[in-house]
């Protein structure tokens, strides 16, 4: 079995447009949620979001471009050019562009298209739609622009499995590159959801916080959704050797399960299941990971059941392994998550240091984990776990262990 590993990455979030920046703030605690600014929120009960500072489309692509491209691809565009710029791909070689893969996850898909060609049916009174609007909406949309983009001729296609979609997509393109499919992939995930709709539609389910996300605090009060986009470029060991590119972290365990149990209430043996396979998978014993970036969204139930799935898997070690949601900086940003969490566990690697949970005050009794509070935490890590815990009780698990000697 071919063993896999990290040479690219690249991330748009509200912590920043390239990876660097992310690193950076991600480190220092640095919240990237504040009011909404896309729109005018003023009739909605929920007015705060993780945005992209600073974000104009314009500045990226021209006109024509912009005519076939919804928010979510622009953004999955964006971090898929940094990680293939990062990484050194050489794309240009049609042999190579034919072993590579694009995976991407999304959870919406272009919502904001949807929402102005419904605006202009309903309520402008429109005969037709723009002829790009199902084009621009699809989920599949941001795979098939990055591979147009970059003339990549190997399997491309869209994994949608709401907050656990870029979970699904690296851990899929992880199995591709052991079993040979592929020698590359490009691969994580993308969302633009900070529209009025879709602020109205997450009201409706009473798990929104209206101020900051504090996951597992006593204080907590709900989620906030994020927007961005992260791109991972994933390699068999032996390419990335043969190209003599530097080797930023190596995958080494996917798990992936179904809690079978309900569309929004999470249950306790789903993501055990999905933590427990990635272990196995991994070849690693509980005791063996350092830092555990949780699912962690911050309202009362999830971080309550992610707490006991943890104790559950890790037993005495629950006590002890660093448990972080970095949620509270940058969002929910839903299909994406995994991927932009991914890049928070592979600066943990990179930087042996653990990224807090900002706004932390008390801790809720019921959710006694080792939680790295408000400060990034300096220690030895050598592998990670990358949880994601979507509605439908749809789980994955990624595990990343330092880059092998």
């Amino acid at each position: 079995m071919k063993r896999v590993v990290v040479t690219g990455r690249g991330s748009l979030t509200a912590l920043g447009m390239d990876c660097a920046t992310f690193d950076q703030r991600l480190m220092s605690g640095a919240c990237g949620i504040g009011p909404i600014s896309r729109f005018d929120p003023s009739a909605l009960q929920i007015q705060i979001a993780a945005q992209i500072p600073g974000y104009q489309e314009a500045d990226w692509f021209d006109e024509g471009q912009l005519s076939q491209l919804d928010r979510f691809a622009q953004y999955g565009m964006l971090a898929a050019r940094q990680a293939i710029a990062d990484a050194r791909l050489p794309l240009q070689d049609e042999a190579i562009a034919r072993r590579t893969a694009v995976l991407i996850g999304t959870g919406c898909g272009g919502q904001e298209t949807q929402e102005q060609g419904y605006h202009r049916l309903y309520v402008q009174g429109a005969k037709r739609f723009h002829p790009f609007t199902v084009p621009k909406l699809i989920h599949s949309a941001v795979a098939s622009q990055i591979s147009i983009a970059h003339k990549v001729t190997g399997p491309v296609f869209t994994t949608s499995s709401a907050c656990s979609s870029a979970g699904h997509a690296i851990g899929m393109s992880l199995l591709m590159l052991r079993a040979g499919m592929v020698d590359m992939a490009i691969t994580g995930g993308t969302e633009a959801c900070i529209t009025f709709a879709t602020v109205r539609a997450w009201e409706g389910l009473r798990v929104m916080a209206r101020s900051v996300c504090r996951p597992f605090c006593k204080q907590r009060d709900g989620m906030v959704l994020g927007e961005g986009a992260a791109v991972l470029v994933l390699e068999t060991l032996e390419s990335a050797q043969a190209r003599g590119v530097p080797i930023l972290a190596e995958l080494v365990g996917f798990g992936m399960s179904s809690d079978a149990h309900n569309l929004v209430q999470a249950h306790v043996d789903g993501p055990v299941a999905a933590m427990r396979a990635a272990l196995a998978d991994a070849g690693l014993l509980p005791e063996q990971i350092d830092y555990i970036n949780a699912h962690g969204t911050g309202t009362t139930l999830n971080d309550q059941v992610e707490t006991q799935a943890i104790q559950t898997v890790f037993a005495e070690h629950a006590r002890t392994v660093a448990v972080s949601s970095t949620k509270s900086m940058h969002g929910h940003t839903l299909g994406a998550a995994s991927a932009v969490e991914s890049m928070a566990c592979l600066a943990a690697l990179q930087q042996q240091k653990v990224p807090p949970t900002i706004h932390f005050l008390d801790p809720d009794p019921h959710c006694a984990l080792n939680i790295v509070q408000n400060q990034a935490q300096s220690m030895a890590i050598g592998a990670v776990m990358n949880n994601s815990f979507a509605f439908g009780g749809l789980n994955t698990s990624l595990i990343f262990k330092s880059p092998p000697s």
